[in-house]
């Protein structure tokens, strides 16, 4: 067994482009933050589309922590 510990990021997801009609109410420039390593923070007052969530949480545990350098995911960040 390893002693190394994995360190995990905090991460902030940002909605950079809508294409089309926002249908749940996004706007450019919304994010939530996941910090922590499990705790998900939105901004007092704002909200962030369940289904643009559970879009993108598949993929976070892997953007938290280094990968690989010729890992697809390591180098897109959006």
């Amino acid at each position: 067994m390893s002693d190394e510990v994995t360190e995990l990021y905090d991460l902030r997801v940002t909605v950079e482009r809508i294409e089309g009609r926002s249908v749940c109410g996004l706007e450019v420039g919304d994010f939530f933050e996941l910090t922590e390593s499990s705790r998900l923070r939105i901004p007092a007052g704002r909200h962030f589309c369940l289904y643009a969530l559970q879009a993108v949480l598949p993929l976070l545990p892997a953007k938290q922590r280094d990968l690989p350098a010729g890992d697809w995911l390591e180098q897109d960040s959006l």
